[in-house]
């Protein structure tokens, strides 16, 4: 398992270092093409829009799993607490 591991490490490593070098090319242009203004306004735009954005929808995942360990709570606490902390010695 450990040398499984290793090498899967290994690997990754090597694909994330050379993956850029197999996408160059001579003329200096990207896998995406020629890039003009409009290109890389509208890119700004959607990293702009995509922050926000995934914040609110973190911020909604969070609230949601706080109200159910809230009521999971509230409803312990109503059945008379956990059963280990009732009776006496």
């Amino acid at each position: 398992m450990r040398r499984l591991t290793t090498t899967l490490l290994l690997n990754i490593t090597l694909l994330a270092l050379f993956a850029p070098s197999a996408l160059a090319q001579a003329s200096g242009e990207g896998s995406y093409g020629a890039v003009n203004d409009k290109t890389t306004t509208n890119s700004a735009f959607i990293i702009i829009a995509f922050f926000p954005l995934f914040v609110l929808l973190v911020s909604l995942l969070q609230w949601r799993l706080e109200k159910r360990k809230d009521a999971k709570k509230a409803a312990v606490k109503s059945a008379g607490g956990d059963a280990r902390w009732r009776g006496g010695w």
